[in-house]
């Protein structure tokens, strides 16, 4: 995993928030709304699931 934020970064509709991968698949999760970020959920090496929180906006 890479993390491209960090807490108190703007992010703008379609900024890249993490590339995830997956079976040697690189997957980028994507910002779908304007804000700041106030808390990252996840760290480089964390095992994430579907429905998992990445990050909080404010």
């Amino acid at each position: 995993m890479e993390i491209y934020v960090a807490e108190g970064d703007t992010l703008k509709v379609g900024d890249t928030i993490v590339l995830l991968e997956s079976m040697k698949m690189e997957i980028p999760v994507i910002a779908e709304a304007d804000g700041t970020v106030t808390r990252l959920a996840v760290a480089v090496g964390d095992v994430v699931q579907e429905g998992d929180l990445i990050i909080e906006t404010s």
